[in-house]
């Protein structure tokens, strides 16, 4: 087990984001268990940069598109143009094609393009006029927003929710960590420093590492009941689906891999639990209203309190 990866990364993006340890590792768990991150939070908190340092940590290929309500799909996918040359259509592939896809505002995207991006996330690949192009391996959607913007957004429906891996959320540094970004900022800041700490045979090995974690039957049975106290929760109208459990799974795993472990243990699960689940839980309006429930993610975490882990 490389415990080392962690650390490599975090001190490359110190060098550009302070304070942010526990997003470091949250985007590195996604990375290595092959999903998606929303990540979350009002402007000025360094979402952007924080996706560009890491993908230059990872040394693999990165793209970023800034979404716009007048977007189109083949803005992000590519399509197909005219060879004066060789008089035939070529299709140019559109900036989705690359390992690391910064997704800047994805809320301010209209349907057809959340549509494109949605079988890119799912499936790796792009269908243009009926032409299916496969993505690059690794892959992955690093996605912002501003849960605080409510003009010119598309709201990102349950289904789109539910393929994101996790959803990290940014808040506002406390106040040391607030005067170092300050006084750090006080000369120029470029991503351009940070270096790869892994190369590419290295991180075909260590995402092949990750799949022989083992999980134990007692951990599948702890998941499995967490996910049925979260459909019977009163609070909620909409619990736990299934792929939410295999990512939650996938998650521990790469957790475990990071803490130099070759099993999964109940703390990995909980570690990881608020940012899988707390996206894709959908609060009781009725719950709401006579303010009973206002956090999914403080629900996430009475129902750990409630459900008592394997030995």
């Amino acid at each position: 087990m490389d415990m080392d990866l962690r650390e490599r990364v975090s001190e490359q993006i110190s060098n550009v984001v302070i304070g942010r340890e526990k997003e470091v590792k949250l985007l590195l768990v996604s990375f290595l268990a092959g999903g998606h991150v929303l990540l979350e939070g009002v402007p000025g908190v360094s979402k952007t940069v924080l996706a560009k340092s890491f993908a230059r940590c990872m040394g693999i290929d990165f793209k970023r598109i800034q979404f716009t309500p007048d977007m189109l799909p083949m803005d992000m996918v590519g399509g197909f143009v005219f060879n004066m040359k060789d008089r035939v259509f070529d299709f140019r592939k559109g900036p989705v094609f690359t390992n690391i896809l910064l997704a800047d505002e994805i809320n301010r995207a209209p349907p057809k393009v959340q549509s494109a991006l949605l079988e890119a996330m799912q499936e790796f690949q792009v269908t243009v006029e009926g032409q299916t192009e496969t993505l690059p391996r690794p892959f992955m959607v690093i996605a912002t927003q501003n849960p605080q913007e409510f003009h010119g957004v598309y709201p990102l429906p349950e289904n789109q929710l539910d393929r994101f891996l996790m959803r990290i959320e940014m808040s506002y540094p406390d106040l040391a960590t607030e005067s170092a970004l300050i006084k750090r900022n006080l000369g120029d800041m470029d991503t351009g420093q940070i270096k790869a700490v892994v190369s590419a045979a290295e991180l075909v090995k260590v995402l092949e590492d990750v799949q022989k974690v083992k999980v134990s039957d007692e951990i599948i049975g702890y998941l499995a009941t967490i996910a049925k106290e979260s459909r019977a929760e009163a609070r909620l109208s909409l619990g736990a689906s299934p792929r939410a459990m295999v990512h939650m799974t996938h998650c521990a795993r790469a957790l475990a891999f990071l803490e130099g472990r070759d099993y999964v243990t109940p703390e990995d699960v909980k570690q990881v639990a608020v940012e899988v689940l707390g996206h894709r839980l959908k609060l009781d309006q009725s719950a709401v209203l006579v303010g009973k429930a206002s956090d999914p993610g403080q629900i996430v975490r009475e129902i750990l309190t409630r459900v008592k882990p394997p030995r």
